[in-house]
């Protein structure tokens, strides 16, 4: 693909040359079809993106992920919208964010529902119970994970420990975040933060349609308060969730066990830790438990609610924030904050892992499992490949230690 320079020396992809809206669509749902790894998916879309199709070049590309890394939300989600706002603006964008989370959603939808009607059986409980020790393996193992990305120095781990101390104490984990926040205002103040430009392409004009996708999310959120109340209340928790999930989706998974299982107890922990199963062996972001916890509350209209609820504020920030990324990331407020915020899901994460891991039977099969699984995961071994292992060894053996 060609690009063109334009007088003010950026460079952009030329209109004759720009994907259908179709085939973004297209591409991104094949790509969302095997979407295994979270924000490791961005590797993908930049290898089709980039190399294969040439639709972004890699500067442009690499900062987008930048972007996607600094606001809160599914990254790699992010990533497909931000690939298509910059080829076909908002409309572009739209086709890929729903091509890519579309197949996650339609896979999530089916198991939540064969999950209610078999649950009960006993297979299925030696299944999920298995699967409670992996998933304590891979919510420590993404504690460690971001712990080795934003823990670098003593302050660093004490923001950390800070944030861990908190959420143990059940103090309202948005409130954490906001107080990391504000410490890593003064903790960083004496930090140089690298700017991350974002001007080599075009910038899309996003303002008439982020006021109008905005009025019409209100407009449907006011119908939904007058028409079902309870519904009206969770999807706005899915909306807090995802607007304070620095970091990527696994930053919402101490956010839902806070709201949906310790505050409003519209769920248990185990069940909540079974939904965390099934997205993962879900291609797409692990927000996608959105659905699962929709379904269980209220069935399908509760799931695809849900699922918009979640993904909503991660499509409007991307629209919003790309015109104006350059400020942001030229700003060393809005750098400090982040970094506190960054610190602070190290230790939410290491604290949601201890939940679990208190609720999870301490028989030897358990313990070993999640042993196992961790190591497995430290070695980098595919979260789809241990949870799959996983879920076959709770199938042979867990009856017996159920």
């Amino acid at each position: 693909m060609r690009s063109y320079i334009k007088d003010n020396n950026e460079i952009a992809t030329s209109p004759s040359q720009r994907p259908s809206l179709a085939l973004l669509f297209i591409s991104f749902f094949g790509l969302g079809m095997t979407s295994f790894g979270g924000p490791a998916m961005t590797v993908y879309i930049r290898r089709m993106a980039v190399e294969h199709k040439k639709w972004l070049d890699d500067p442009t590309f690499l900062a987008g992920v930048a972007l996607c890394q600094a606001i809160p939300g599914a990254t790699a989600m992010q990533v497909a919208a931000y690939v298509g706002l910059r080829t076909r603006g908002v409309a572009g964008s739209a086709a890929t964010y729903i091509g890519f989370g579309l197949p996650a959603f339609l896979i999530m939808i089916s198991l939540s529902a064969l999950y209610v009607r078999t649950h009960n059986l006993p297979i299925v409980v030696s299944l999920f119970s298995g699967l409670q020790a992996t998933i304590v393996a891979i919510i420590a193992n993404a504690a460690v994970s971001f712990g080795r990305n934003y823990l670098k120095v003593r302050r660093d781990m004490m923001i950390a420990a800070f944030a861990a101390g908190m959420f143990i104490l059940k103090v309202n984990p948005i409130l954490v975040i906001l107080l990391s926040a504000l410490i890593g205002l003064i903790a960083y103040r004496d930090q140089h933060f690298q700017q991350k430009s974002v001007s080599l392409v075009e910038t899309p004009k996003t303002i008439r349609p982020l006021i109008f996708i905005l009025s019409a999310a209100a407009t449907g959120f006011v119908l939904l308060l007058i028409l079902q109340k309870n519904i009206f209340d969770m999807a706005v928790m899915m909306l807090r969730i995802d607007l304070f999930a620095f970091g990527g989706g696994f930053a919402s998974v101490p956010l839902m066990l806070h709201e949906f299982v310790e505050v409003r107890s519209w769920m248990d922990s185990s069940t909540f830790m079974n939904g965390i199963a099934l997205g993962q062996i879900t291609p797409g972001p692990i927000v996608i438990t959105a659905t699962f916890v929709g379904y269980i509350l209220y069935g399908p209209p509760g799931a695809v609610i849900a699922t918009v609820s979640i993904l909503l504020p991660s499509f409007l920030m991307i629209i919003g924030a790309v015109p104006y990324y350059d400020r942001f990331s030229s700003s060393p407020w809005f750098n400090r904050a982040v970094s506190g915020i960054f610190c602070s899901f190290v230790g939410l994460l290491a604290s949601a892992a201890f939940h679990f891991a208190l609720i999870m039977p301490l028989d030897v099969f358990h313990v070993v499992t999640a042993i196992a699984s961790f190591v497995a995961l430290l070695y980098r071994v595919e979260i789809r490949w241990v949870v799959l292992l996983g879920a076959i060894i709770s199938v042979i053996l867990g009856i017996k230690v159920i």
